[in-house]
């Protein structure tokens, strides 16, 4: 795998250095890239509006989550329409990295795919019980 792209530091600006150095280990394992990190509350209303999510108290209004994306890329380096990946066993392997890259940092993480009502395969997060 190669390093993370400079539009997915971009997306991680703002979101806590413990959950970036996950996000950087875990590339090192799976293809992926960041979709959103830090939200704004417009933002976040617009997406509970939508029922993209269900909370005002998302961790991504603290910086506390990223959701990230699937990527088959084609070879330019560069996300197009086709590559970012939905299959639910691809956020599996996706997930085995992140919290394998967490367990290796020694952070401790949520993947909203493991989450019963709600499941969000994108979706990891910093655990609340050890980053209120």
């Amino acid at each position: 795998m190669t390093n993370l792209l400079p539009r997915d530091h971009e997306r991680l600006q703002g979101v806590h250095p413990h959950l970036v150095r996950v996000v950087i280990e875990a590339r090192k394992a799976a293809p992926f890239i960041v979709l959103e990190g830090l939200r704004s509350r417009e933002r976040q209303a617009k997406l509970v509006a939508l029922g993209a999510s269900r909370t005002m108290n998302s961790r991504h209004l603290t910086g506390h989550a990223v959701d990230l994306g699937y990527w088959l890329d084609d070879g330019d380096a560069v996300p197009e329409n086709g590559e970012i990946r939905w299959d639910w066993p691809l956020y599996a392997q996706l997930a085995s990295a992140m919290k394998g890259a967490a367990q290796k940092l020694g952070v401790a993480i949520t993947w909203g795919g493991d989450w019963a009502s709600f499941p969000d395969g994108p979706h990891f997060e910093l655990d609340r019980g050890k980053y209120p």
